[in-house]
């Protein structure tokens, strides 16, 4: 099998003079900002005061999340150089360990990890477009909900139907060719990039709030409404205790951790450019500096942004923002309900950009996975524009399941399924973020004599610590929130039967 998958990565590498080299330094690193700001800046930090308990513990979240997320960057570059390639992560995790662990990959990504995080982006577009024009409702229905089981209904309501459109527009401009898609994310990426600036300039110099500055900065690590952080199981309650951020160190370490889900998640996708990869003009420079530059870039933002929330509001009201958003509470507090609408209209800017991003970089993946007779032939396959337009096709439809199941709550209420699923993003990530930084060694040790136009800055101390501190944040997160870690790894297992029959049938794959 590896002798096969290994003939079949020589005739993708033949083949990859089909795509259209467009990308350059500017649009890889607008294509990594683009991915990377959605609408979690904005509203993540309500839970993370929630979880930390203190202005200090807000800022230090952050940060941790930017030392990693950077750190993950410098590392991942070395690979990057090393396959230039469509498929990015993929890729790497194939060369290193098996085709297995690439597809395992693929797969996660496909089924939760891209399309459920654009299915997310598109809702908070549809819910924020609504704050302009009140018809888009999530209690308006086209179709009331339909409900199959216990758990799972399917419905169309006004605001799932606006965020198909815009999962459909997207999509069909993608498939037009990829300097259209990158035209558009380097004009909306610039324009949010603007706008988050906007935001930390206005909230920590326009609307800097004096008795929020004296409350959050006098006080930095006085702990106040922090959460309960209790184990996962009830079996575990019985050997772990239950803590809060003010439960000392302990409790502040392990507030810390949990508080990454949020942070961790706000800042992920900086990879995508790597899927990319054989549409860049110059990969084994350009994929590694888009992803330094692009986490440098994000993470600052993210930082200073905080601060600014921290220079126009107490900490309370960060906790208790309503629906947790804490950038609109801000601007409303410096302009009142005009405030709102500002907010409304950058993030309308923020989540178009970002899906933008995400549906061009996650479709090469597919792509790649197709080349190793690993997902449908068709998805295989360039359009005459020289993209993946069948696999932008595929990746938008399952979006749309995504979008249109719901699960149905002890109340009577419905959620959505992309948010259960979600939920578990962060620990399928972080697992496989650690097992492509190892792979770093690994290849150091099979390919020593590779070339590597880029080595990773720090090695091996950095890609080290970056696996320790990975590996800690997601040991927490299978004590204190195990159900997000199992929903995790239970997605990721699934896989396994799947490449089985791939790998046994993959060659009659319908196309």
């Amino acid at each position: 099998m590896a002798e096969s998958i290994s003939a079949v990565s020589a005739q993708a590498t033949k083949t990859e003079h089909g795509f259209v080299k467009a990308i350059g330094l500017f649009d890889g690193t607008m294509i990594v900002v683009g991915s990377m700001i959605g609408s979690g800046i904005f509203l993540v930090a309500a839970d993370i005061s929630r979880q930390t308990g203190s202005p200090g513990g807000l800022l230090l979240t952050w940060i941790l999340s930017g030392i990693l997320t950077i750190a993950a960057a410098l590392a991942y570059g070395e690979l990057a150089a090393l396959f230039p390639r469509a498929g990015g992560q993929y890729i790497y995790l194939r060369e290193a360990f098996s085709p297995l662990w690439g597809f395992l990959y693929g797969w996660t990504l496909f089924l939760v990890i891209q399309s459920g995080t654009i299915a997310a982006v598109s809702i908070g577009f549809a819910r924020y477009l609504g704050v302009l024009i009140p018809a888009i409702s999530p209690s308006t229905y086209i179709v009331p909900p339909i409900n199959f089981s216990s758990h799972f209904a399917i419905s169309l309501s006004v605001q799932q139907f606006v965020a198909i459109l815009m999962i459909a527009f997207l999509t069909f401009l993608n498939t037009r060719g990829v300097q259209l898609g990158k035209w558009i994310q380097n004009i909306f990426t610039s324009a949010k990039m603007l706008a988050l600036f906007g935001v930390i300039v206005l909230c920590i110099f326009v609307g800097r709030n004096a008795t929020a500055i004296a409350a959050n900065f006098t006080h930095l690590w006085a702990i106040r409404g922090a959460n309960t952080i209790e184990p996962g199981t009830n079996f575990l309650k019985s050997i772990l205790p239950t803590v809060t951020a003010a439960s000392g160190w302990y409790g502040l370490l392990l507030a810390l951790a949990v508080a990454q889900v949020g942070s961790l998640f706000s800042a992920d996708a900086w990879n995508n450019i790597g899927f990319a990869a054989g549409e860049v003009k110059n990969p084994k420079r350009d994929v590694a500096l888009s992803m330094v530059f692009g986490t440098l870039i994000v993470m600052t933002l993210y930082c200073l942004a905080n601060l600014a929330y921290l220079c126009a509001l107490p900490l309370e009201q960060i906790q208790n923002a309503p629906d947790d958003r804490v950038a609109t509470a801000a601007l409303s507090a410096i302009f009142g309900a005009k405030g709102a609408l500002m907010m409304a209209v950058a993030i309308i800017i923020s989540t178009f950009g970002c899906n933008n991003g995400l549906i061009l970089a996650g479709s090469r993946v597919a792509y790649a996975m197709a080349k190793d007779g690993l997902f449908f032939k068709a998805t295989g396959k360039l359009n005459d524009k020289g993209v993946p337009g069948t696999a932008l096709v595929f990746q938008g439809v399952w979006i749309v399941v995504l979008i249109l199941m719901r699960t149905r709550k002890p109340d009577g209420g419905y959620g959505n399924l992309y948010s259960n699923l979600l939920d578990y993003v962060v620990f399928a990530a972080l697992l496989f973020y650690v097992l492509t930084i190892a792979g770093i060694f690994v290849l150091r040790w099979k390919r020593p004599e590779a070339d590597r136009p880029y080595e990773a800055i720090g090695y091996p101390l950095l890609p080290l610590l970056y696996i320790v501190a990975a590996s800690g944040i997601m040991g927490v997160i299978l004590l204190y929130k195990t159900s997000t870690a199992g929903g995790g790894m239970v997605i990721v297992l699934l896989g396994l039967p799947v490449y089985w029959l791939w790998r046994r049938y993959g060659s009659a794959a319908p196309s």
